[in-house]
């Protein structure tokens, strides 16, 4: 069979691999787009980023109404119909896997379903419902994701034992869920099945949960997990799991004592792997690291000239805007450009309760490196906006070069958070100096102003709260 010639293949069409297919064809390439899922958008859009912040929406409606029953305003309790709650959120799923179809077609990117396979460093066989069909390309940029990393302990073949693809079609609210993994996929679903009911026992096998973030940051989310989930176990680790009927049998060891206890549902939620096995790298010249991902340089480049990768196949921060990211610097190599992905500020957020966020240098990466630094922080608490909707659990905090006084890092723990990293992006990115963030006027009362009053903290003069002048 006569191969399909094309400029640039696209392998995987989540946020990072659709990005860069439209972006090379914004910019005149013939692109052919492979997908082996019979919907666009990837892990974030159908089963991640998308639906899990769809569910955190809808059961956040049902805290705020217990909450406000102090502010006397009583509702009376919630009835879930799981049936509408799914057939929402998969609406809203179908719109943007549409939305990206059209824009493909809109754009004369060709969209090949099936699974890739690479014959050598300039064919992909793809394996479509209609047979095996072959591309012959000038450069493969791979975007194949990863996928949730489950221990074969755990691996039991019983539908009752879910990673977050599972947990996020909510076929049943279940009585007890053990939740193992305290990183941001668990505390997210734990939250939303605490919300919606179930007694949650989340395990992290570590001293603390969400130990990428800032401690500062993650004190507020430990609180509330402390308040709203049955138990959050620290230093644990689940030895093995087995069927028990309609349970799950887990064998955890805690402060050295060993216990059993019976679920109804366990959620794993240990970390990731890239889907990068059974793709036919071994007959091309790119390599992998020791947990799989494939090596790139700084322009996304692989060990074979011909092919790129980007995203979560290509490790780092496993994070829908860093692969889209990416995605712009491996087009613009191609394209000849002098693009790069080094120093470029990639947010995080968490979409706890409250949410979390940050960008840039933190307090402990400063410490490690030996980096001089200050800190600045603003408590919510002194937040008249904050105070207005009853979230004063949250921080604004500044990591400041002492010399030049330009901004490094910004964390933000509270409602909203993830809305207004971005200024703190905007801030780092473009050396913005503390002085700069103090003299921009914020309007009040919102939750913006607490990022001019943290920089108005580092010079001793904030308006809503109190800290000794710097002496100059």
């Amino acid at each position: 069979m006569e191969p399909t010639k094309t400029q640039i293949v696209v392998v995987g069409a989540g946020p990072g691999g659709y990005a860069a297919a439209f972006y090379a064809a914004d910019l005149g390439k013939k692109v052919i787009l492979v997908e082996k899922d019979k919907n666009l958008g990837g892990v974030c859009l159908n089963r991640g980023c998308i639906p899990s912040k769809a569910l955190l929406h809808a059961t956040h409606a049902i805290s705020q109404a217990r909450e406000s029953e102090r502010r006397g305003i009583s509702f009376g309790n919630p009835t879930v119909d799981l049936a509408k709650l799914r057939a929402w959120k998969d609406s809203i799923l179908a719109k943007l896997s549409g939305g990206v179809a059209q824009l493909a077609k809109m754009r004369g990117v060709e969209i090949w379903h099936g699974r890739g396979y690479f014959e050598d460093s300039n064919t992909l066989r793809v394996e479509t419902p209609e047979g095996q069909k072959f591309i012959s390309y000038e450069q493969a940029i791979i975007a194949v994701g990863s996928k949730s990393a489950v221990p074969k302990a755990f691996d039991l073949g019983n539908p009752r034992v879910m990673t977050s693809r599972e947990a996020l079609e909510v076929e049943e609210v279940p009585e007890n869920l053990l939740v193992v993994g305290g990183g941001y996929i668990g505390m997210e679903l734990g939250t939303v099945y605490a919300t919606l009911g179930s007694k949650v026992v989340l395990v992290e096998a570590m001293d603390g949960i969400l130990l990428g973030a800032d401690p500062d940051l993650a004190r507020p989310v430990a609180a509330y997990a402390k308040k709203n989930f049955q138990e959050v176990r620290l230093k644990t680790k689940v030895r093995t799991m087995a069927t028990a009927g309609k349970q799950i049998k887990v064998e955890m060891e805690v402060d050295g004592q060993v216990k059993e206890e019976l679920y109804d549902r366990v959620l794993i939620a240990v970390g990731r792997v890239p889907n990068c096995d059974d793709l036919g790298l071994e007959n091309t010249k790119v390599t992998r690291d020791e947990k799989g991902f494939i090596k790139v340089n700084s322009k996304q480049q692989t060990d074979d000239p011909s092919i790129y990768a980007i995203g979560d196949a290509a490790g780092g921060v496993l994070l829908a805007h860093k692969a889209a990211r990416e995605a712009r610097v491996a087009v613009e190599v191609i394209l000849g450009q002098d693009s790069d992905f080094a120093d470029v500020i990639i947010p995080a957020v968490v979409f706890t309760d409250p949410e979390l966020a940050w960008c840039g240098l933190t307090e402990a990466e400063a410490k490690a490196k030996n980096v001089p630094i200050e800190v600045a922080k603003f408590p919510w608490a002194a937040s008249g906006r904050a105070l207005s909707f009853d979230r004063p659990d949250g921080l604004t905090k500044l990591i400041i070069d002492p010399q030049t006084e330009r901004i490094l890092g910004v964390g933000i723990v509270g409602a909203g958070a993830g809305e207004l990293i971005a200024e703190g992006v905007l801030a780092v990115e473009m050396g913005a100096t503390a002085k700069d963030l103090a003299l921009s006027v914020h309007p009040h009362p919102t939750l913006s102003e607490t990022l001019m009053e943290a920089a108005e903290v580092f010079y001793g003069h904030a308006t809503h709260t109190f800290v000794r002048k710097k002496t100059s």
